[in-house]
């Protein structure tokens, strides 16, 4: 009878547990938030999302945030750092770090030609300035361009410009930077394009035009400065349903997709006692919502605050189903043995 007072152990330890570290279980579901909206110091807006279902379909798996807070964009030749983000002037400022830099000088790295995927809604700038290093005059055409052009009208635009003004006054260093090695610029059409002059050239890079008012990218009376990076343009075509979602007044929620259709869902954080992370196919606060058809319906969003909920809940109970074991395990190993011998203080079966 003396060891039957071990088995109120199980369950008193049991709701030690639920009652004294109950933010192990719960805290950490009720603190996710759906869309996350920055990622490092870049702000994630319409039509972007780096969680699975928030923002346009258009744009899903493109952009990709890191643990560290780094952001990257997915492109069949690999994945770029995104500098910045404009959605007033919509484009992204990209780093390919195959391209030259100021620091390379003379050494000319092995490099890759940029590319996008065609069939989504990006698109490299016409903004963008391409400029290339010792090109083969064998293969390339190699010449001032006004003059070039002049002469050849039918060719010009098959020229690469040796007296292109960025050669001359290469961003941050200078054109001594590149020593005795030549420098034109040429703008590819194309990803092939592109790819035949980096066989017959040593490297090359982009340049961009930023203008500095940035609030008001449309005033071309703004000073614009040469940076490195490639711009790239994207869509931003919001939409009625998208302006209802996001309007305060409505709710004030995030657009975004179902990820098995990828139709338009409104995405809501938790409002006036409802579940949280709920959706709604129009806004927030839709009285349509409160109905029984749509009460508790759910879109599936995947991001890491919902990995680490799950994996708190998972281990929670991996770790009281492990304490109950072990004490059930000790309070059976005291029972007397009706059979066997009994050695010392332990009881053993042979």
């Amino acid at each position: 009878m003396a060891t039957s007072s071990h088995n109120y152990h199980i369950p008193l330890m049991i709701i030690t547990i639920f009652f004294f570290y109950p933010p192990l279980i719960f805290s950490s579901a009720q603190s996710i938030s759906i869309c996350r909206t920055s990622c490092g110091d870049i702000p994630i807006k319409y039509p972007f999302g780096i969680d699975d279902g928030c923002g346009s379909p258009f744009y899903r798996h493109l952009l990709v945030c890191s643990n560290t807070g780094h952001l990257s964009l997915r492109t069949p030749s690999g994945r770029y750092p995104v500098r910045r983000i404009s959605y007033s002037d919509p484009h992204l400022l990209i780093s390919d770090p195959f391209m030259w830099d100021c620091i390379d000088g003379e050494k000319f790295r092995p490099t890759r030609p940029f590319s996008l995927d065609t069939s989504t809604h990006f698109s490299l700038s016409t903004q963008n300035d391409y400029l290339f290093f010792n090109c083969s005059e064998d293969k390339v055409i190699v010449a001032p361009k006004p003059l070039f052009c002049e002469h050849f009208p039918d060719r010009c635009e098959s020229s690469c410009d040796s007296s292109s003004y960025l050669c001359r006054h290469l961003p941050e260093c200078g054109s001594s930077a590149l020593g005795k090695s030549s420098c034109c610029s040429y703008y590819p059409k194309a990803t092939e394009s592109l790819r035949l002059m980096l066989k017959y050239c040593s490297s090359y890079t982009s340049i961009n035009w930023r203008r500095s008012g940035e609030a008001n990218p449309y005033d071309y009376n703004e000073v614009a400065e040469p940076e490195y990076g490639v711009r790239v343009d994207f869509d931003l075509e919001v939409t009625r349903s998208c302006l209802l979602c996001e309007d305060t007044a409505k709710g004030g929620g995030r657009c975004g997709f179902d990820t098995q259709n990828q139709s338009f869902v409104c995405l809501c954080d938790d409002h006036e006692g409802m579940d949280n992370n709920y959706n709604a196919t129009t806004y927030c606060k839709d009285p349509r919502y409160y109905s029984q058809q749509n009460h508790g319906k759910k879109i599936g969003i995947i991001n890491a605050g919902s990995a680490v909920a799950a994996a708190s809940v998972v281990g929670a109970v991996i770790i009281i189903l492990g304490i109950g074991g072990f004490c059930l395990w000790k309070v059976r190993s005291h029972k007397p043995v009706t059979h066997g011998v009994q050695t010392n203080n332990e009881n053993r079966l042979f």
